[in-house]
C-alpha cells in the first residue's frame, strides 16, 4: 500500500465509522433496542476491517519509486559536518 493508498484507507475508515456509529444511535434509539444498535455498529465495524485492512488495488494508485543499488552507491549519504556537531553540544550544556 502506497502513502496515499494509507491516508484513503485512513479516511474511509473514520467516514464508515461515523456513518455506521450514527446509523446504529438512531435505529436503536428510535426501536428502542441497545441490542440492535450494538449489532449494527458491530457489522459496520466488520465491514469498515474488510474494505480498509486488505491491500486493495484501489489503495495502490501511486506506487514509490525506489533507488536502485548503484544509484545508492553513487550517492553516498551526506555525513554530518563538525560545524553541525559542535552546534548540538553548545546548546546541550545549556
Amino acid at each position: 500500500m502506497d502513502w496515499q493508498g494509507q491516508k484513503l484507507a485512513e479516511k474511509l475508515m473514520e467516514i464508515f465509522l461515523v456513518a455506521f456509529a450514527i446509523v446504529a444511535f438512531v435505529v436503536g434509539y428510535s426501536i428502542g433496542s441497545f441490542q440492535t444498535m450494538l449489532l449494527i455498529y458491530a457489522a459496520g465495524v466488520l465491514l469498515t476491517t474488510l474494505v480498509t485492512v486488505p491491500n486493495w488495488p484501489f489503495f495502490n494508485r501511486h506506487p514509490l519509486n525506489w533507488l536502485d543499488p548503484s544509484e545508492v552507491e553513487r550517492h553516498p549519504k551526506p555525513q554530518p559536518t563538525a560545524a553541525h556537531s559542535s552546534k548540538k553540544k553548545a546548546t546541550k550544556q545549556k
